[in-house]
């Protein structure tokens, strides 16, 4: 099977910039959590994700990682929770956002365990899912899972395959899989990654792109890598391509903010992300600044209900 023989999924609307963010609690990796969210738990993400509801969110996301190894651990810490759980868990106390794994290793698991996972999670949330999915990177952690690391990019073609044909019809190869997808004809999966075979394998097979670290200056040549070669195997499919935007805070902070810190008016940050748009970004996941979860939810109130507004792509 490849990635064209299942009509492509575009879930956001013609001309919109959408915004969503990483929950905070849920994954501790030292390299991007608060310091406040290493004595948080799950009230405080609870908190965040039903503030991102409440302001026009278009999703909240969670990471995935099994098991660190020790020599990793001071920069990622061990505090990786599961994210079907943690989703299906927010699922049942949110109403409209979506949920999106940010990304889900799908080489760690059988296709078919993950297609029934994701299709209970969009069930049991009305239609609410986004598959984030990723080859993964920590070697030690496929070497302890029993997984060929070198075969990670091949497992995780072959996984969207057979995730996405489970999706397309209840029968395959005379096995049956429910329920069936809410959404329809299915949720979308966006790939992550910000490599060669990331990106080729989101021209080729992928609904959407969801970038690891890649600067706003190499966006352009990465999206037109992407597009280029979605013209060669998929011509004229649409694709939600994203994009990871620099930390950020709305109005004035009141503190001495890192220097890599976007801030300014809500006019100011709008002007800015609408940059994104003209690049021909769909979706962005917005990184917030803040020193406790009730600074968070007023930043996520904030540029949901005075950035998000202002924000478009041609």
């Amino acid at each position: 099977m490849t990635g064209d023989t299942v009509d492509p999924v575009s879930i956001v609307p013609d001309g919109a910039l959408v915004f969503g963010v990483q929950l905070p609690v849920q994954a501790l990796s030292r390299v991007i959590a608060a310091p406040w969210e290493m004595e948080a738990g799950v009230p405080e993400m609870v908190r965040a994700a039903q503030a991102a509801d409440r302001a026009g969110f278009f999703y909240i996301a969670c990471c995935d990682h099994v098991v660190i190894p020790e020599a990793y651990a001071d920069a990622m810490s061990t505090m990786w929770a599961n994210p079907i759980a943690t989703l299906g868990y927010l699922a049942a106390l949110t109403e409209r956002v979506h949920l999106m794994s940010n990304v889900y290793v799908a080489p760690f698991r059988a296709p078919l365990d993950t297609a029934k996972q994701f299709l209970t999670l969009d069930w049991l949330s009305g239609g609410r899912v986004i598959l984030g999915v990723g080859a993964g990177h920590v070697q030690g952690e496929f070497e302890r899972l029993g997984i060929p690391f070198a075969d990670r990019g091949k497992l995780l073609d072959a996984a969207i395959d057979e995730i996405r044909a489970a999706w397309g019809a209840e029968f395959v190869d005379g096995l049956g899989m429910r329920p069936r997808p809410v959404q329809r004809p299915r949720p979308p999966i966006w790939i992550g990654g910000s490599k060669g075979p990331a990106l080729r394998r989101v021209a080729e097979r992928g609904d959407g792109w969801i970038p690891q670290g890649t600067p706003r200056a190499e966006m352009p040549g990465q999206l037109d890598t992407v597009r280029s070669h979605r013209d060669q195997v998929r011509p004229g499919t649409p694709l939600d391509l994203g994009a990871i935007t620099e930390w950020t805070y709305v109005g004035d902070a009141g503190w001495d903010l890192p220097d890599d810190t976007l801030t300014g008016s809500p006019e100011q940050i709008a002007e800015s992300f609408n940059d994104y748009g003209a690049m021909g970004v769909s979706h962005l996941q917005v990184r917030f600044r803040a020193r406790s979860i009730d600074e968070l939810c007023d930043q996520l109130e904030r540029f949901g209900t005075e950035v998000g507004p202002l924000l478009t792509r041609p």
